[in-house]
């Protein structure tokens, strides 16, 4: 399969990145994939959306497989032949694991992705839809998020080490979108000084939503790090809090006990499914996304069951559009595979349907920002990247600074264009209201 193109030669990118791939820990990336039939049809279509997108595709000398103006978002490849059988055989998957290899970069890799996080659902033509059969998988039923995969799913990301997320995260231990103050034109402004303010005042508006204060019973989904567990009781409420993570059970509590709070917090090591009690109040945040689909009933019903007459539900999710949503639910993505297993990003209207369904509750309100996660990502990026031989030195290789790299790049891109936003949903039991 030839490279060959008539574009001239650009200045020669950098070397390509120097990566030994550990066959155990890495199973399907030490292994060259060998399909050329799939490559080719990869290649065209790396050619279709370069010219479409107005992307710059550079090769290893230096040659341009496909030009664009200067300051065009640029894809250097420094394996073509590799990062074209890897796309081939496994689509965006491959694309996925051909960064985490080494096989290409960018000068800019947010600006890349922005521009193919824009209307994804063109990137393969109309007529050519039929492809997506060569690729597509469905997701491991090992990966379900039932009563018996969910702590596996959540033990693979959040108990990868309490010291990696330190390193990346400000000192609130806040993984969520924050919310800054804005400028005249509603525009975020933020910086890793204003982080923590930020992540305060998303927690404070979440509180105030569900009305958290003074004597209040409130049951958090998703514990973190304990840091909306220490603003709620430092309220004056009492909170228990569930988590399926044990590193973090051990940190949050002891950040709590630190704040002098241990005697109206409480956290277990707990699925949301076997909540028990009555509360005024139940808040979660960012937690729903690692329900999966098949699961949103039970999770709605039991919100319902455990909130007391009165009560209300707090959640801050992120989202998608309900026909992406609907387009990609039941697909296995390079996200679900190496970054959040078992999980699926809803639509407000997805929401909206599955408590109306299935619950007494109701949504009442669900303002969005999403603005500010991208600019939460920018920053934990940021951090991330400048950190990164602290975060070797934990013990985590290169392929997996790079997997994270493009992780919180390709997140910051989706909320950048508006295929993702964050929403605080407010659900109550109107007949309560009467």
């Amino acid at each position: 399969m030839s490279l060959s193109t008539d574009h001239p030669a650009a200045a020669p990118p950098s070397a390509a990145p120097a990566l030994t791939v550990d066959p155990e820990r890495w199973p399907d990336l030490a292994a060259l994939p060998r399909v050329p039939l799939r490559a080719a049809v990869a290649r065209r279509l790396l050619l279709r959306t370069a010219r479409r997108r107005g992307l710059r595709v550079e090769l290893p000398d230096g040659r341009l497989l496909a030009a664009a103006p200067a300051g065009a978002p640029t894809l250097r490849l420094h394996r073509p032949q590799e990062f074209l059988h890897r796309v081939g055989r496994s689509g965006l998957i491959g694309f996925g694991e051909s960064y985490q290899c080494g096989d290409w970069d960018s000068p800019d890799l947010v600006a890349l992705l922005t521009e193919l996080a824009t209307a994804p659902e063109t990137l393969v033509p109309t007529g050519a839809q039929w492809l997506r059969r060569l690729y597509v998988q469905r997701p491991p039923a090992t990966e379900l998020s039932t009563p018996d995969n969910a702590r596996a799913n959540i033990h693979r990301h959040y108990d990868l080490s309490n010291d990696l997320f330190a390193l990346f995260l400000d000192p609130t231990m806040s993984y969520s979108a924050a919310l800054f103050p804005t400028d005249a034109a509603g525009t975020p402004v933020a910086s890793w000084e204003t982080l923590a303010a930020a992540q305060h005042r998303k927690i404070d508006q979440l509180l105030d939503l569900a009305r958290v204060g003074p004597g209040s019973r409130v049951l958090e989904i998703g514990t973190g790090w304990g840091e909306l567990a220490i603003r709620a009781a430092a309220r004056g409420a009492r909170v228990v809090s569930l988590t399926l993570s044990e590193e973090q059970l051990a940190l949050a509590r002891h950040r709590i006990a630190a704040a002098g709070l241990a005697d109206r917090v409480e956290v277990r090591l707990c699925d949301y499914r076997a909540a028990r009690g009555s509360y005024d109040a139940v808040v979660s945040v960012e937690m729903i996304e690692a329900v999966g689909r098949p699961f949103w009933p039970v999770y709605f019903a039991t919100l319902d069951r455990v909130l007391a007459p009165g009560g209300r539900v707090a959640l801050q999710a992120i989202t998608m559009p309900h026909e992406r949503m609907l387009a990609s639910s039941g697909t296995y993505t390079w996200i679900l595979k190496y970054i959040f297993p078992g999980g699926q990003i809803p639509s407000v209207e997805a929401v909206t349907e599955t408590a109306a369904r299935h619950t007494r509750l109701r949504v009442a309100d669900s303002p969005a920002f999403g603005p500010h996660y991208a600019q939460t990502l920018r920053l934990w990026r940021e951090r991330f990247t400048a950190r990164a031989a602290e975060v070797g030195a934990l013990g985590f290789d290169q392929v997996f600074r790079r997997m994270w790299e493009l992780y919180l790049a390709y997140s910051e891109a989706g909320f950048r264009t508006g295929y993702l936003d964050v929403h605080q949903v407010l659900l109550t039991r109107p007949e309560e209201a009467r």
